[in-house]
């Protein structure tokens, strides 16, 4: 590697964007990563050093598992002091749970990790592939006035916006602007230049690097409905090895009060079960202490999730226990902000809270 080059480690997982399609079959098949730079010539004038890492086979995002997970964040502990930053090509329907899951791995953290993707294949005339891989490499280099990484955190880059890996959410199946960041602002906006929004940044200083990559998988999504019925709730609670659940409740964490559904709840939470309680919608937090039927869910034993997103919430759950904490230490840090993933308090300004939404 050149002297004083920044050097970047690209991993290819999977996903669309390494994707070419086969002109007799018409299907779309993972291309050699060797040629990557004959398919976007542009990386030469980036001005750093990039080598490149692919799963063998590539993976599909919807295939994507907890031992993924585990060798994607070993693919970059162990070449953690070789390079300054990380670029992680990956599949977009999953990106937001992987995103997620790694800035909980990776505990003082000072180097860039960069998750991008795209929703077509980088050798199709209209890819937006080229230009989120293009990006996602240069902000993975920036670096500051002092010589330090411009975004040291876990990040996802899509269509002209950097945004708080574990903050994300995927949005469109078949737009450019596939994610958004709903409940924190963007970390930087890709115009004619990069703008860095620094107050939005998180930084580790002075925090030493732990590696933690066990995820406990015994855990499980409950959306309820209007008409949910005794059946579904019981059979998902009911399940023997279940450890965890993400509970999304409607509005600012209300649930339906009838009794067969509390006592459920009370059951669950009686056979140490973690129950996290999240909105269904894209915007806004739960406020337990806000009506009387979030209340009674607090009273039973339920966590706040305030306004962390489904895809934070179920990988931070599958972390902690994988940690092998007490039930009542995963309860703890549920409601911590462990990588800026959920706002701790609404802003007392105007008795309401700030809106937290960053729009150009």
């Amino acid at each position: 590697m050149a002297e004083n080059r920044v050097s970047i480690l690209l991993v290819y997982t999977g996903g669309t964007i390494g994707m070419v399609e086969n002109p007799s079959t018409g299907v779309l098949e993972p291309f050699d990563f060797n040629y990557l730079k004959d398919n976007v010539p542009e990386l030469r004038r980036l001005g750093c050093d990039i080598s490149i890492v692919e799963f063998n086979p590539p993976l599909d995002s919807s295939a994507i598992t907890p031992e993924e997970w585990v060798r994607l964040a070993s693919i970059i502990e162990e070449n953690y002091q070789l390079y300054d930053g990380f670029v992680i090509l990956h599949g977009t329907d999953t990106m937001a749970y992987t995103a997620s899951a790694l800035s909980f791995v990776f505990e003082g953290l000072d180097k860039p990790i960069v998750f991008t993707g795209s929703q077509l294949p980088v050798g199709k005339l209209r890819t937006d592939g080229k230009e989120n891989l293009i990006t996602a490499i240069e902000i993975a280099a920036a670096r500051d006035d002092r010589g330090r990484p411009r975004v040291p955190e876990v990040s996802l880059f899509f269509e002209n916006y950097l945004m708080r890996g574990n903050r994300t959410s995927k949005i469109s199946a078949d737009q450019f602007s596939a994610f958004e960041s709903f409940n924190y602002p963007h970390l930087a906006y890709a115009g004619i230049d990069i703008r860095y929004h620094e107050r939005s940044i998180s930084r580790s200083e002075g925090i030493p690097l732990a590696v933690n990559k066990t995820f406990d998988p015994h855990v499980a999504i409950l959306k309820l409905f209007p008409g949910i019925t005794r059946e579904v709730v019981e059979a998902i609670l009911g399940i023997p090895t279940l450890k965890g659940v993400v509970l999304e409740t409607f509005g600012s964490g209300n649930a339906p009060m009838t009794p067969w559904f509390l006592e459920a709840l009370r059951e669950a939470v009686a056979r140490d079960i973690v129950i996290v309680n999240v909105t269904q919608c894209v915007t806004g937090y739960v406020e337990m202490q806000r009506y009387e039927t979030g209340l009674l869910l607090q009273e039973i034993g339920l966590i706040s999730g305030r306004d962390c997103t489904t895809e934070s919430a179920l990988t931070k759950l599958m972390y902690l226990l994988g940690r092998g904490y007490s039930t009542e230490e995963v309860k703890r840090q549920m409601g911590l902000s462990l990588r800026g993933e959920l706002t701790l308090e609404p802003s007392d300004e105007g008795g309401g809270r700030e809106p937290l939404i960053y729009r150009h």
